[in-house]
């Protein structure tokens, strides 16, 4: 679990975070995660898949899946504008580096956030499951929803949602 927590940026003083758009709300993820981010791209169905993952791209020859976020928080699929863009994350998955891609609304800005500034996430009352958000970052005098990766992006749950379909 350490190297899992090391692995998303979590226990680091200040840090940067990619905030990025899902709808009208705004998200982070630890900016140390991200690999790239690329416009959206053609993606290619795969049969069978969980319904969160929008399909696959070819990255320099490997397989990228890519996790539409708005399905993977129980909303309708997100539609594609000239804002989306897939931002490709480094995961870990069993002992093994995995590049994964999310695909978002838009991408904002790189942000520090103390962390001092990062509150716990709400007990209840949020739109999506709690195990989803490692913590609520103040910013502006607002708060920007920090994303648990390890969880959001669990390729072990994701296979299973799609072996239900199966």
């Amino acid at each position: 679990m350490q190297a899992a927590a090391q692995a998303d940026g979590a226990g680091a003083e200040d840090q940067q975070y990619l905030t990025f758009r899902l709808g009208e709300e705004t998200f982070a993820m630890p900016i140390l995660m991200i690999k790239e981010i690329l416009e959206y791209p053609e993606l290619t169905s795969v049969p069978l898949m969980a319904a969160c993952v929008r399909g696959v791209l070819n990255l320099r020859g490997r397989v990228v899946p890519v996790v539409d976020l708005a399905v993977r928080f129980g909303r309708p699929q997100s539609l594609a504008t000239r804002r989306t863009c897939v931002v490709i994350l480094e995961v870990l998955a069993d002992g093994e580096q995995l590049d994964v891609g999310i695909m978002v609304d838009g991408v904002n800005q790189v942000i520090e956030i103390p962390a001092a500034d990062i509150e716990p996430p709400p007990g209840f009352g949020a739109k999506l499951r709690t195990d989803f958000i490692r913590g609520m970052g103040k910013v502006n005098g607002g708060f920007v929803v920090i994303l648990d990766s390890a969880t959001v992006l669990s390729i072990n749950e994701i296979a299973a949602l799609g072996a239900t379909m199966a």
